[in-house]
């Protein structure tokens, strides 16, 4: 009996080790899953708030200003930098929203534009009295997600920069 008691050890030992060496495999390949990027619903589902979000950015929010709407102008007015500063926000938006789709653009993008949700905040506190402050906060957050996502497209622009120069 003493013989088969260290036979079945000896065998659950090489089981165990093996046990241990997959899942130190199936570790590194989810470590690998993850510096290749997000999954195929995480990637769709981050693409869709990229459409969204550009589509915001560049219809709902830099059309008014780049147009000169009147509701925009009187805005720009009332924050005192006059029509230049509002088209000047209106082409950043706007250019913001159309680098939001471009896949290496879309991670620098979504940092730009929130710094301009910063600015956003900001002047809602100051010189609007706090009315739609939550408005830049929300598309803040969502940005947060894109450049989170797209963090890697951050490095690859900054390879294919390198290789140009």
């Amino acid at each position: 009996m003493s013989t088969g008691t260290p036979s079945t050890s000896a065998a659950s030992l090489p089981s165990a080790s093996a046990a241990s060496a997959a899942s130190a495999a199936s570790a590194a390949s989810v470590g690998t899953a993850a510096a290749a990027g997000p999954d195929r619903r995480t990637h769709l589902a981050v693409r869709t708030l990229q459409i969204v979000l550009a589509l915001f950015f560049a219809v709902a929010s830099a059309g008014p200003k780049l147009v000169g709407h009147s509701s925009a102008a009187e805005s720009f007015d009332r924050i005192g930098y006059g029509d230049w500063y509002m088209y000047l926000v209106g082409g950043l938006e706007l250019a913001g929203a159309v680098a939001l789709v471009i896949p290496i653009l879309s991670g620098i993008s979504a940092l730009a534009l929130m710094g301009l949700m910063i600015g956003a905040f900001a002047t809602q506190l100051t010189v609007f009295d706090g009315k739609n402050a939550l408005t830049p906060v929300i598309f803040f957050a969502l940005l947060a997600v894109v450049a989170v996502v797209r963090r890697r497209h951050n490095a690859e622009l900054v390879a294919f920069v390198r290789d140009r120069v």
